[in-house]
């Protein structure tokens, strides 16, 4: 996977925002203001940092070396993912669609269906 598409899959998602909060060079995506996941776009090491639920975090990275504890997040709820080719590209599409659906499953009602979320549906 390369930036772009990785840029690409990040805002695919409904009302997905990119943000740099942390200056130009950290793309921050957003849904209703809440992280789902970080990367650093232009740096040699492509890598994403995504939420994860807590078990499956550590299934994860106990499976995949390529799978590391969050870096500068809490190490129970994120997992910074090294892109090198090691995970097929859907692991790693299917890892940021999980981090979005654990947001969004924690949003109001009323905004989830604005978003015309379905759960573990869509």
């Amino acid at each position: 996977m390369k930036p772009a598409a990785l840029r690409r899959h990040c805002l695919a998602h409904p009302g997905a925002e990119e943000t740099f909060p942390f200056g130009p060079e950290t793309s921050v995506f957003k849904i209703a203001g809440k992280m789902f996941a970080i990367s650093g776009l232009r740096e040699e090491s492509l890598r994403v940092s995504v939420k994860c639920d807590p078990l499956l975090a550590e299934q994860l990275r106990e499976t995949y070396p390529a799978v590391l504890p969050g870096y500068h997040l809490n190490k129970r709820h994120w997992n910074t993912v090294v892109i090198d080719g090691s995970l097929p590209d859907k692991l790693v599409r299917d890892m940021i669609e999980d981090s979005y659906d654990l947001i969004v499953s924690k949003l109001p009602a009323a905004r989830r269906a604005e978003l015309n979320w379905r759960g573990s549906e869509s």
